[in-house]
């Protein structure tokens, strides 16, 4: 067996979590991007911890959603922002995916 194939067979058997965090690395380590990201969201600041609170849920809510993930991954996820959300969509479901996040709380970044 190629090493690549040896790399690919190890590939699969990542989580999601897992091969994410191994993109990343691979960006950074190397100084490159594996894909243009359409909607990046992140979590809303400290402030009033109530309100906080009401807003990170409804932004797990729509990742576990667009993402359809568990709840407790898209709770990683958000914790983990910024985070890509969505890409190579169109700008109008990008336009709307961003005023569905911005109204729970999220600060998001288009691409």
């Amino acid at each position: 067996m190629s090493k690549v194939n040896t790399i690919i067979e190890e590939l699969k058997t990542l989580s999601l979590l897992e091969a994410a965090e191994l993109v990343k690395s691979i960006e950074e380590t190397f100084g490159v991007s594996a894909s243009a990201p359409v909607a990046m969201a992140s979590a809303p600041a400290g402030g009033d911890a109530p309100a906080a609170v009401e807003e990170k849920s409804a932004i797990i809510k729509i990742v576990k959603d667009k993402k359809s993930v568990g709840l407790g991954e898209a709770k990683t996820i958000v914790e983990s922002a910024p985070f890509t959300l969505a890409e190579k969509i169109s700008k109008e479901e990008a336009n709307k995916l961003k005023d569905e996040l911005s109204a729970a709380g999220a600060t998001v970044t288009l691409k």
